[in-house]
């Protein structure tokens, strides 16, 4: 199989993410509908958030086992200062993103609506910016698994390369649910161009991850992207939580929560039984 074909089955395992997306042009969700989404959401995440440590901390365990330690610790410390970027880059680009809302509602609603020169275009709303958090966050995560990809390929284990990109084709269309939860939770329907920008953050990163694993093989950089993207995927499971307590459907909440866990290890375990 050639690089280009490579790349291209790249594309179609991160473009994936768009099945689903729709479900965020919803009409006026009911309650439970809405939590449910959310706690879905946050399901499908924490198994992210295992999945994305698991594969950063790889490197650095066998580093271990082999008693590497200058390895071990160079992977160490890009990982704990990854993460630390991913969660606190997000905290306080969160508290500027609220500044701004505020000092836009302060001018009134003829300058919201229109958009004031000193501050700049409309200013996102809290449940569209988190939206956009989560597909940050798994295009980060995509990227360092189309880095998988494109070194398997490189390295000549072809088969492998298939099962991975049939795996994460698996995996993106279950992440397109957690992208556009928030907005569904909120009762806000995005535009088919927002949802179209919001699949090419999320989904995109696996192609040109593809591209780049192709030709650059490198644990260290794997591991900074899984560190940034499990850093940001916590974040975002916090601020879910957050919501999902406010809805106060503990019951539902709870299932949901188990569900989307249930899906995540659904999708993974194809590529796991096949030997990858």
């Amino acid at each position: 199989m050639s690089s280009s074909q490579i790349a291209v089955l790249g594309a179609i395992a991160g473009l994936t993410i768009y099945l689903g997306l729709p479900i965020g042009r919803l009409r006026a969700p009911a309650p439970r509908l809405k939590a449910g989404l959310n706690a879905v959401a946050i399901g499908i995440l924490l198994f992210l958030l295992w999945d994305v440590l698991a594969h950063a901390w790889e490197p650095i365990d066998q580093a271990l086992a082999a008693k590497h330690w200058g390895t071990t610790l160079g992977n160490g410390v890009v990982l704990a200062v990854s993460l630390g970027i991913g969660l606190l880059g997000l905290v306080y680009y969160d508290r500027w993103a609220a500044r701004r809302r505020e000092a836009r509602a302060s001018i009134g609603p003829g300058a919201a609506a229109t958009g004031d020169p000193a501050l700049g275009p409309r200013t996102k709303s809290a449940a569209a910016g988190l939206a956009a958090m989560i597909a940050t966050g798994i295009g980060l995560h995509n990227f360092a698994e189309g880095l998988a990809i494109g070194n398997s390929a490189a390295s000549g284990e072809m088969s492998l390369a298939v099962l991975l990109i049939i795996g994460f084709a698996l995996h993106n269309a279950t992440e397109g649910f957690g992208i556009v939860a928030p907005l569904a939770a909120a009762g806000e329907r995005p535009s088919w161009k927002s949802l179209a920008l919001l699949g090419l953050i999320g989904g995109g990163p696996t192609f040109i991850g593809t591209l780049v694993g192709q030709r650059f093989v490198s644990d260290t950089l794997s591991v900074a992207f899984l560190g940034l993207a499990a850093g940001s995927i916590l974040y975002v499971v916090i601020e879910l939580l957050a919501v999902a307590r406010r809805a106060g459907l503990k019951e539902l909440t709870t299932w949901c929560i188990l569900l989307g866990l249930l899906a995540g290890f659904a999708t993974d375990a194809i590529v796991t039984a096949a030997g990858a």
